[in-house]
């Protein structure tokens, strides 16, 4: 009676759920050394008593500034574990953008007894000021999505944190991480500035392709059991994700994609994610793309007919060479009696595709550097329902 439940906790696909949620911080970022360099200059003096630091770091949804704070924060108190005791107070100002709920969060996260209600703003400023000197630790606080927080109570409060160690006589007692959507110092005070330091902004952009694909490669190797997905499929979600460039989003695709196969485990079918599974949920995707009409529709009919054949493999597989749209392409003129066009006339049509979103090239280097291999994948488009339409049109256009 109960036998649709037999999948929970099999494991068929998904081995370790974890690393697919969005706030797992892997033990190692990929795709950002670049940035974790720029933060980690920014607190080059962090191990002396005497010094604290200031950073902020903006960019768009996904590109990473939470985990790359996160991941620092985590790997500065590992390394400086002999030297100097650092306690973290990670406050998202989406949650609390008050003035006195950030204080009340960053109390919160180094006394967890400490009051919530009835005491002023100053009185809070004041424990805290209390606590960070009676504390031999020195506390660096995070002001994620601080924009929230600057639009509800202004920038006071940051102007009171940075002045939190004036009477210290030269002992830092906190440091301060801004992060933000938006390019925060075009809103805050003067005085504020030029205590946080123009020199300590780090932009991050939006991922490309390659990072997002090293992202799902990571979380692919962490939660999903070996044999179940391979690099080309790993591929062609970053593919479907990359022209929004947000990590959250490959992460969400490949989960889907994962839980597809996982569904599917019933049919006793190959335990290994298809292109079907990462076009499982295009619903959830809202990037602006062409329709499938128009992508379509305005193609010749010889153009047709390599679609024709480049869906015919991508049904089956993630991804194909030029050489083997060409080889096909040479099949189906076969079944409809038509002349192949020239080599240059099929880059034309594959030129034309790409433009219209239909398919995505990639090149690759063969091993031993002779010689590069042009990659195409379908990663907008589901490859049988553009080939049951180029089957359709295609017998009035020849």
């Amino acid at each position: 009676m109960v036998d649709y439940l037999d999948r929970i906790g099999a494991g068929y696909v998904i081995n370790d759920p974890e690393p697919l949620d969005f706030d797992y911080i892997p033990q190692e970022l990929v795709s950002r050394a670049e940035y974790q360099k720029q933060l980690a200059a920014r607190f080059a003096s962090i191990d002396k008593h005497e010094a604290s630091c200031r950073a902020v770091i903006t960019g768009p949804v996904g590109s990473g500034k939470t985990v790359l704070v996160k991941t620092f924060c985590r790997d500065l108190q590992r390394h400086l574990m002999n030297r100097r005791n650092i306690n973290i107070a990670h406050v998202n100002c989406r949650n609390a953008s008050t003035s006195t709920r950030v204080v009340q969060r960053i109390l919160h996260a180094i006394d967890p007894g400490h009051p919530d209600r009835g005491l002023s703003i100053g009185e809070l400023l004041l424990s805290l000021r209390k606590l960070t000197r009676r504390n031999s630790s020195h506390l660096i606080v995070i002001l994620d999505e601080v924009d929230h927080m600057l639009r509800k109570s202004g920038d006071d409060i940051l102007y009171q944190l940075l002045r939190i160690d004036e009477d210290q006589e030269g002992k830092g007692t906190l440091s301060l991480i801004l992060v933000s959507q938006e390019q925060v110092l075009d809103v805050l005070e003067t005085a504020v500035i030029s205590r946080m330091g123009k020199t300590n902004l780090i932009r991050i952009p939006s991922y490309n392709e390659d990072e997002l694909y090293e992202i799902a490669l990571q979380r692919a190797n962490l939660s999903l059991v070996k044999g179940t997905y391979s690099e080309e499929i790993i591929r062609l979600i970053a593919q479907k994700s990359a022209p929004i460039g947000d990590a959250r989003l490959v992460i969400e695709l490949l989960k889907s994609a994962a839980e597809s196969c996982e569904i599917r485990q019933d049919d006793h079918t190959k335990r290994e994610i298809s292109v079907d599974d990462v076009h499982a949920k295009d619903d959830m995707l809202s990037v602006d793309m062409v329709s499938e009409i128009d992508a379509i529709d305005g193609l010749n009919a010889h153009a047709m007919l390599v679609l024709l054949a480049i869906c015919r493999r991508l049904k089956k597989e993630s991804s194909m060479t030029t050489g083997d749209v060409e080889n096909l392409y040479a099949v189906v003129c076969e079944e409809y009696s038509e002349d192949m066009k020239s080599h240059t006339t099929l880059w034309k049509y594959l030129k034309e595709m790409e433009n219209r979103q239909l398919i995505k090239t990639r090149i690759s280097t063969v091993p031993g550097g002779r010689g590069r291999t042009t990659h195409l994948s379908m990663p907008h488009f589901l490859p049988t329902d553009i080939a049951s339409r180029v089957e359709m049109l295609i017998k009035k256009r020849l």
